[in-house]
Formats: C-alpha cells, sequence, structure tokens
C-alpha cells in the first residue's frame, strides 16, 4: 500500500494505491478541514465516511468523481481486496486557500461547489458522477506515470489542472442541459451586449429590458450557462483583451486599464494578478 503527498500551489494532491492477498483496511483523517475532489481509478474499492454518530457507505467507486467538504471528525475508511485494488486521486485545498487559487479556480469552487465553501456539517457530500472516458484515461495515465523526476512532476501537475478542468466542465454542462433555446438565444444576446459596450456595460436592468428575460433568471442562467456571474465575465474579457493589448505592445498599461474600463491602475493590476497569476507590468 503506498499513499504519496504532492503540494501543487495551494493544492494538495493524495495519491493512494493498493493491491493486497487478503482484505484490508486502510483508513485516514485530513488535519484540517478541506474542500476535495475525489477520482477513483479502476480498482473498485468499497469505501465508508464515517462521522460522529453518521455513516454513509459507496459501494460502487469505479471511476467515481466525489466532491466533499470534510474536516478532523470525518473518516475515511476503504475496504480492499485482491478483487477490488484501491486507486484513489484526491484534490484538497482549504477554505482559507480558495481565495489564493490562481487562474480563478478559487472562484469556481466557490460558485459551483458552494455548499463545500459554506459547510453545515461535519461531513458535506457535493457533487459526484462517473467520470468521462476523458476523465479517467487521466486518472489511469496518473496510476502509470512512465517519467521519472522532473519531468514526472511536470506531467503531473498538468494533468491535475485537466482533470479539475474536465470536473467543474461537467458540472457546468449538468447544469446548461436545463436552460431552453430560447433562454440561451437571450443569454448569447446579453454577452454581446456586455462586449459591444466592455468599457461601459449597460446595469443588469438595462440588458433584462433589452433582451425580455427579468433580472434574476438572467443573473441564474447566465451563471448556468457561462460558469461565472455577469459582470464576474465581463471582468474576464475585459482582462484577457487587456493581456491581447498589452503583450502585444499595442498600448501601455495604463492605456490597456483604461481602455477596458478602469479608472484605477491599482484596482486594474490587482484583478489581473488575481486572473493570471502575475501583473500586467511582468508581461514581456
Amino acid at each position: 500500500m503506498t499513499r504519496d503527498i504532492i503540494d501543487i500551489n495551494d493544492f494538495t494532491i493524495l495519491v493512494e494505491e493498493a493491491k493486497v492477498n487478503e482484505p484490508t483496511i486502510d483508513s485516514c483523517f485530513f488535519d484540517e478541514p478541506i474542500i476535495a475532489v475525489a477520482f477513483y481509478g479502476s480498482g473498485n474499492v468499497d469505501l465508508a465516511v464515517k462521522y460522529i454518530d453518521k455513516q454513509k457507505q459507496f459501494n460502487y467507486t469505479k471511476g467515481l468523481a466525489l466532491s466533499f467538504y470534510a474536516d478532523e471528525k470525518v473518516e475515511f475508511v476503504h475496504t480492499v481486496s485482491v478483487s477490488k485494488p484501491l486507486e484513489c486521486l484526491v484534490i484538497a485545498t482549504t477554505i482559507k486557500s480558495i481565495e489564493k487559487l490562481p487562474n480563478e479556480e478559487g472562484d469556481l469552487f466557490g460558485e459551483m461547489l458552494n455548499q463545500l465553501v459554506n459547510p453545515k456539517d461535519h461531513y458535506v457530500e457535493g457533487p459526484s458522477f462517473i467520470m468521462t472516458p476523458e476523465m479517467q484515461s487521466i486518472v489511469d495515465s496518473l496510476f502509470n506515470i512512465k517519467y521519472t523526476g522532473k519531468t514526472k512532476m511536470m506531467f503531473f501537475r498538468s494533468q491535475i489542472t485537466t482533470l479539475l478542468s474536465h470536473f467543474f466542465g461537467q458540472l457546468a454542462a449538468s447544469k446548461i442541459e436545463k436552460i431552453n433555446t430560447s433562454e440561451r438565444e437571450k443569454l448569447n444576446q446579453a454577452r454581446d451586449i456586455l462586449l459591444e459596450n466592455i468599457d461601459n456595460p449597460p446595469s443588469l436592468n438595462e440588458i433584462s429590458k433589452e433582451i425580455g428575460l427579468n433580472t434574476f433568471k438572467l443573473k441564474k442562467e447566465f451563471k448556468a450557462f457561462f460558469g461565472v456571474p455577469v459582470f464576474k465575465y465581463l471582468q474576464n474579457e475585459r482582462l484577457t483583451l487587456a493581456h491581447k493589448m498589452i503583450s502585444k505592445q499595442e498600448s501601455t498599461v495604463q492605456e490597456a486599464a483604461w481602455h477596458v474600463g478602469y479608472d484605477s491602475l491599482s484596482s486594474f493590476s490587482n484583478a489581473f494578478e488575481k486572473k493570471f497569476g502575475y501583473r500586467p507590468s511582468q508581461i514581456k
């Protein structure tokens, strides 16, 4: 049985693998409250989640992607056997680290896994589903890495990012399916209005009136359709455009900030760094 812990940015990656000759119990706790997604490989091991006087049982874990919040009182128990070996990959972070995550990964956790970011029990279960073939292939590759040393770590880091992208993509897709065609057209219209007025956008009320969708539905379904709230989408597009202008030397940092609607250079630089992981002045 092997258990490796790898730190990547503000994520802690737990890699557990076990092949046994007789039934074995593998139990683990976490040292502090975490928000995590567990990905199970081909072993189909049994899992019991125990806390206080409660227990949740999983008897079919092969290919399972399971999101959850857990504090120090939660015990995860795997029952490993000859026919059910353990292959489990856990990507975890803490609530206090959510805002520090690069490339808006923290925003995704807050928006799509809100019940985990704001837990109401020692163990809170978020969305779970059987992985797509693409996700399963990534998990399999991480348990069969042929590289070594720095190359191995580079491969591991890239695959973890890709795996999380697929996970959140699946969550977003499940929400999009519930939006009818007519409303999708109106949401696309709302997006176009934002992009056409990127430096001075209309208010939500003004957009609602123009597309014929009430404000509540606009906010709720825009977030479900595009994965982020209305003005978070606008901010992303502003920063992406500014990045392009600066990197192509079409404008200075100050000019780019003004062009996309920022009056404060410091606010622009802070938002830029949060999205890209570096300040606009560091673009080469």
